[in-house]
């Protein structure tokens, strides 16, 4: 018995060391090494600092106003996109392995009974615990994945990996590293549960485009296969689908998430990818700055119409398990808090049968109402245009628990309807240059949206993409969000929707704007009121935080265009190097001469290995007529003077150190004679070359008296 109670006391005592509580989260410190072997500096103490001192509800104030990446990164609410679509429910258990700062894990504990978070750094998990104290459902293990792996039980329903299968070399110690961290993962899957992967794609478009790799910061470096080898590892689709299939997985999904999986704003599937005209979004890297060498959205508009999206997409979310309901699911939560919501397709199985369906769900308490509010506007809307020549979309209020009663929240599902948008219709009239079929579309817009316009009730956002043109003609209202309980002029709305419409791709600036505004009878000062309305309106729908691009800007990691680059022919590139020859005896000749490995550069700082016995050397700073300004010449550390006799020039002097070529082949001669030799000696030349006109340089010598 005595025995007992000292085995009891000695257990309690090792619990007491190895669980810290931080509010209500658990630290589990068992197999924590002690240290943390990695960690981002000073930015994990300033991010430590805001989780204790600030709650998240400041999270988007502090991102603005202290204008870091690593702020953004690890504290944006727009980063728990990546999981949030999941259909997760209090009944289920969630293991995510690399929680880090906690980015997802605030999303995983509001949606799961029971959160269970993995990472090596006790900082980090720190931060994680401090910003989701009041959280009682999530414990953190602290250290080796592989160490506390043989603890965890085998029955989750969703294990996420959420930027960690990358370096899956560096977790396992193995010949095949991925393959065998999933099958260890696999053996903590409940029989119906799920593994979830979200990871950038090695051929993602912005790298070609001119981002660098994510996580080395080096330009092409994934595209070309990891040339200088490490342990991060980034995959195609198809490559992360054969690692699946060799674990054995048979059930696996592939999403898209746009513009990457960091701040996702809207997924993708097989069963729903993108059409034309939908990214746009595309200069959303935050971290470093990036070339532009081509027009994003274009390019995917046309792989989009190749069929060759998915093999270009920036990122992946692989799915392992059985079919999840969501295809497709766009977010709109960088809005003020009374309008977050997510927008989703929905696969679902409705008496026996699969039932497609657009869903809109609240993303906080304060965008309930506005959820709401859309049954309002399906009612009055279909009621204003009741026999006209456009039918309001189906819209119909539903619980959460699906209960019917007040134990749920409240979202809105919408028929899904087949057909094309006028949006990519009118965009076919003006690919085939057809403006009079362009026209005549508009007209039936204009018909449509005119239908009973003196009832107090109008659509705002009646743009182009929110009308559906069925195979038979009918054209329907899709989605009627921003409906207001006023009239409007029916110019009002049609200028907007040509607004909108000109603004989300150039190649329509072929449409002749003044031909409608005429033909809608709208005035340059009616023009300049609705942009301004249109200004109002989207801070209206943004609040006062600022938008994600605005937030870029202000990060400030520049963009470099191809406008910006000299783009120089071969010939001229050669003109610009500068050519080295050395006298072995019997003077200067080709075979003895050879090129600097260098592009034009107006500064030009040489260090030269010249061997023992040379006769002298020959500097040819360019190829091109010339003004070159010698700041320093020297010769084994001992400066040369310019005018001293053993250095010469066919150039002519035009300053102190300064001299002028005419000619295409301008030379500097040192005759080595009167210097003094070693083994191997060092010609150190520091000078500015400014390539000019030979006319200008003639004026010059014409100037200066000497012909």
């Amino acid at each position: 018995m005595g025995s007992n109670r000292v085995d009891e006391t000695i257990n309690e005592t090792i619990s007491e060391t190895i669980i810290e509580e931080i509010g209500k989260i658990k630290l589990n410190l068992k197999h924590y090494p002690g240290q943390d072997y990695y960690c981002d500096g000073d930015v994990e103490d300033e991010l430590l600092s805001i989780a204790k001192d600030y709650a998240q509800v400041e999270y988007p104030r502090l991102i603005e106003e202290r204008r870091s990446w690593p702020i953004l990164y690890h504290l944006s609410p727009l980063r728990e996109n990546i999981v949030e679509w999941l259909p997760i429910d209090k009944s289920m258990k969630v293991l995510e392995v690399g929680s880090g700062c906690g980015a997802v894990t605030g999303a995983l504990a509001r949606k799961a009974g029971e959160v269970t978070c993995i990472d090596l750094s006790k900082k980090r998990s720190l931060i994680n615990a401090y910003r989701h104290m009041d959280d009682e459902n999530v414990t953190i293990h602290v250290g080796n994945f592989q160490d506390i792996e043989p603890d965890l039980p085998a029955d989750y329903d969703y294990i996420c990996l959420i930027g960690v299968l990358e370096y899956g070399k560096a977790y396992i110690q193995s010949k095949t590293p991925y393959e065998d961290f999933l099958k260890i993962l696999e053996k903590h899957r409940k029989k119906d549960g799920h593994i979830v992967i979200a990871i950038e794609n090695k051929l993602g478009l912005k790298y070609w485009a001119g981002c660098k790799e994510d996580h080395l910061g080096t330009w092409f470096s994934s595209l070309e296969d990891y040339p200088d080898g490490g342990v991060i590892r980034t995959f195609t689709r198809k490559g992360l689908i054969q690692i699946a299939k060799r674990c054995g997985f048979s059930e696996i999904a592939m999403y898209y998430p746009y513009p990457d999986y960091k701040f996702m704003t809207c997924l993708y599937s097989d069963e729903r990818l993108p059409r034309r005209g939908e990214l746009s979004s595309n200069l959303r890297n935050f971290d470093r700055e990036r070339l532009q060498l081509f027009d994003e959205k274009l390019v995917y508009d046309t792989l989009i119409r190749e069929g060759q999206y998915p093999l270009f997409a920036n990122s992946y979310v692989m799915v392992l398990g059985s079919e999840l309901p969501v295809k497709y699911a766009k977010y709109s939560n960088d809005r003020a808090d009374e309008f977050k919501i997510k927008t989703c397709l929905t696969h679902r199985k409705i008496d026996g049968a699969i039932v497609k369906q657009i869903e809109k769900h609240p993303l906080s308490d304060a965008a309930k109402e506005h959820i709401e509010q859309m049954y309002c506007a399906y009612e009055k809307l279909s009621e204003r245009f009741d026999g006209g020549n456009l039918q309001v979309n189906r819209c119909e209020l539903v619980r959460e628990d699906g209960s019917g009663d007040a134990a749920g929240d409240l979202y809105a599902v919408f028929e899904y309807l087949e057909g094309k948008t006028m949006e990519e219709l009118l965009d076919a009239y003006l690919e085939k240059n057809d403006m009079e079929g362009f026209q005549l579309l508009f007209d039936k817009y204009l018909a449509c949206i005119s239908y009973r316009q003196e009832m107090p009730i109008t659509d705002y956002d009646l743009i182009f993409a929110n009308i559906l043109i069925s195979a038979d003609g009918q054209g329907y209202l899709i989605d009627y969000e921003w409906t207001f309980a006023k009239q409007m002029e029916v110019k009002e709305i049609a200028f907007r929707a040509i607004y909108c419409y000109l603004l989300e791709n150039e190649k329509r600036n072929k449409l002749d704007l003044d031909l409608i505004l005429k033909k809608l009878e709208i005035t340059e000062l009616d023009a300049a009121q609705y942009r301004q309305q249109e200004a109002a309106f989207q801070k209206y729908v943004t609040g006062k935080r600022m938008s994600m691009g605005e937030i870029r800007e202000a990060i400030g990691q520049p963009v470099y265009s191809l406008s910006e680059f000299s783009m120089v022919p071969p010939a001229e590139k050669q003109k610009g190097k500068t050519q080295i020859y050395e006298d072995t005896g019997d003077g200067f000749h080709e075979q003895d001469s050879y090129f600097l490995e260098e592009t034009f550069q107006e500064e030009k700082e040489l260090q030269l290995l010249v061997e023992n016995g040379r006769l002298a050397v020959r500097i040819d700073p360019c190829s091109d007529t010339c003004i070159v300004s010698l700041r320093q010449l020297k010769w084994n550390d001992t400066p040369v003077a310019f005018k001293n006799k053993m250095f010469s020039t066919n150039g002519f002097r035009v300053g102190d150190g300064v001299f002028a070529f005419e000619t295409e082949d301008p030379n500097f001669t040192l005759t080595l004679s009167g210097f003094e030799q070693k083994s191997e000696n060092i010609l150190k030349v520091f000078m500015q070359v400014t390539r000019m006109p030979k006319e200008t340089i003639g004026r010059m010598k014409k100037k200066k008296g000497l012909f």
